[in-house]
C-alpha cells in the first residue's frame, strides 16, 4: 500500500520518504495498532484494515476538486476516492484456463459470490461494468 502511495504521488523519492524513527510492517494489524497508539503517527494499510479499526483512526480525505471525499467502499468503487484507491486482481493465463477446468470452475464461483464475500472483507467490489468486462473474458473458457 506504502508503495502504491509513493506511485501515485509521483513526484516523492520512495528513499526520502520513509523515516528512520517509523515501523514498517506488511502486517497491516501492526500498523493500525501503532497508530492508534500515536495520536502523531501516520499509516498506510488498505480499506479494510482502517474499516476494521473503527473510529480509532482518522482517514485522509481526498479533494478532487469537488469537496473532500472519505474512503470507503463505496468512495472506492466509483472511483471518487481516485487517485488512492486502486484494484486488486486475480491472474490466469489462457493456457492455464484450457488445460485446467477447476481454474475455470473456481473463477466462475469468484464471479457468482463477488458482490457477497468481497463486502464482509471491508473491500470494494467491482461495479457492475467492471464485472460484466472481466467475466467476458472467462466466458470463452467455460462449458
Amino acid at each position: 500500500t506504502f508503495d502504491y502511495f509513493v506511485e501515485v504521488l509521483k513526484h516523492v523519492d520512495e528513499n526520502s520518504a520513509h523515516t528512520t524513527d517509523g515501523t514498517s510492517s506488511e502486517d497491516d494489524n501492526v500498523l493500525v495498532i501503532g497508530v492508534e497508539g500515536d495520536r502523531n503517527a501516520v499509516g498506510y494499510f488498505g480499506l479494510a484494515y482502517y474499516a476494521e479499526a473503527g473510529q480509532e483512526l482518522n482517514a485522509v480525505e481526498i479533494d478532487g476538486g469537488e469537496g473532500c471525499v472519505k474512503p470507503s467502499a463505496e468512495t472506492a468503487q466509483s472511483g471518487a476516492y481516485s487517485p488512492y484507491s486502486r484494484p486488486l486482481f486475480i491472474y490466469t493465463d489462457g493456457g492455464i484456463l484450457e488445460s485446467k477446468p477447476e481454474v475455470v470452475a473456481f473463477i466462475d464461483y469468484y464471479f457468482e459470490l463477488l458482490e457477497e464475500i468481497v463486502p464482509e472483507t471491508g473491500y470494494a467490489t467491482m461495479n457492475s461494468e467492471q464485472k460484466a468486462e472481466q467475466y467476458a473474458k472467462l466466458e470463452p473458457f467455460l462449458p
